[in-house]
């Protein structure tokens, strides 16, 4: 019976084609949506490990998580040097990254830190931030580029570049008078690091004098600003937040509870995973509704396949009364449909997770540097091969219409003309 089923659909092979392309396409899109939901909510929960607290100004916490770690939006208010220095000091801290931000450089957020950053902050799985090229910032007017920065604008280790006051719509004059030297090119992350521009927090402390009024207003007569590398600089006055990581993890609440009570200030500290799962949550509805679409156009599919085989098994009546008359069973009738339909949806899916692989492999650099989004080739997890299952089931029961259809069949409906 294999050996007819096989023969049958070589003989109808571009109807049998079509069919083919028809499920794999649908497979595709109902595998590569579950395979993007799962990798882009990865992506999202690694952005930031190992880190116990983020601390910013009181607001939402989705909205601390979104300006201090995804650059997205701005802080309500900032958190003052000295209720910095005073909760970095605590007892139960094991070290702080502060993070300063509101500047821009062309497009990319500028964030100023300390070289903890580069020595604490992690990321996927506790994986720590590698350099491609150069070494940390220790100079005032030193910049390390994240990769994406590097690669989307050319940069080399020694050239100089031109930070931005303000970001967005808000950014307004350029901080000419200052350039910062490149001495640095992260590895790629996958996270929003590769679209950061890095400098110190004296970098920022220096750029920013005279800059009060949202202009440069205390230049000197040669027109640069006062600051320069050669001479201490105070502290900065605020900063926008910063990351905790605690001597031990059993101090997370009572830590936390320590800065939402803070009196010299109203602060709040939320912690990365808690927030990440409250963001998730607002994406559940688009999530849900891509997943419903893919599967409405599974079922478009396979109703098309079903369409299909109830023509051509018109077709194919004189065909089945032959085998009829040579001796094959009702029963075997219904088994060789059968057959043929799951070697359909087999084939199908097959086609349908090859040409998937073969656009993750050829999208995969554009996601990871357009949309910092890095997509594991990865053998099937449990829910795709569970939709791939659910996907053959349903081909079984779609093929049963068709099958009984042929069943019912009797020799001398096929053999007398219509």
């Amino acid at each position: 019976m294999l050996k007819i089923a096989l023969r049958s659909l070589l003989n109808r092979r571009l109807t049998v084609a079509l069919a083919v392309l028809t499920v794999a396409l649908s497979v595709l899109l109902l595998v590569g949506v579950e395979r993007l939901r799962s990798e882009a909510r990865s992506s999202f929960a690694n952005t930031v490990s190992g880190t116990d607290l983020i601390v910013g100004a009181r607001t939402g916490s989705v909205q601390l998580l979104l300006y201090s770690v995804f650059r997205v939006g701005n802080a309500t208010n900032n958190i003052d040097w000295d209720s910095y220095q005073k909760l970095a000091q605590d007892r139960r801290v094991a070290w702080t990254i502060p993070v300063s931000l509101g500047d821009s450089h062309h497009g990319f957020a500028v964030l100023g830190t300390t070289g903890d950053y580069f020595k604490y902050l992690r990321y996927s799985e506790n994986s720590a931030l590698q350099f491609n090229q150069g070494v940390p910032f220790s100079k005032t007017n030193d910049a390390v580029l994240g990769a994406n920065v590097a690669t989307k604008m050319s940069y080399r280790l020694g050239q100089n570049i031109v930070l931005t006051h303000g970001s967005g719509e808000g950014a307004m004059s350029e901080h000419t008078d200052q350039p910062f030297t490149i001495i640095g090119i992260l590895a790629p992350t996958g996270t929003p690091v590769d679209d950061t521009v890095h400098v110190s927090l004296d970098g920022l402390t220096a750029i920013h004098e005279g800059w009060e009024s949202g202009s440069a207003s205390l230049l000197s007569s040669t027109g640069v600003l006062a600051a320069d590398q050669d001479r201490a600089l105070p502290p900065p006055s605020s900063i926008t937040a910063f990351y905790v990581g605690l001597k031990s993890r059993t101090a997370i609440f009572s830590y936390q509870r320590a800065v939402n009570q803070y009196a010299d200030e109203s602060l709040m500290a939320i912690m990365p995973g808690v927030a990440l799962s409250e963001l998730w949550q607002l994406m559940r509805i688009a999530e849900q509704a891509l997943t419903v679409v893919s599967g409405f156009v599974l079922v478009i599919g396979l109703m098309g396949m079903l369409t299909a085989l109830l023509t051509g098994l018109n077709e194919r009546r004189r065909e089945m009364a032959i085998l009829r008359s040579v001796g094959a069973r009702a029963w075997q009738i219904f088994a060789l449909v059968m057959g043929e339909t799951l070697l359909l949806v087999s084939a199908g899916i097959t086609t349908g997770i090859a040409l998937l692989y073969a656009m993750l492999l050829a999208c995969r650099p554009i996601l990871r540097e357009v949309y910092s989004l890095n997509i594991a080739i990865a053998a099937p997890s449990t829910t795709e091969w569970l939709l791939m299952g659910l996907t053959l089931l349903a081909g079984c029961l779609i093929a049963a219409l068709p099958a009984w259809r042929a069943y019912r069949m009797s020799l001398s409906d096929g053999l007398s003309p219509h």
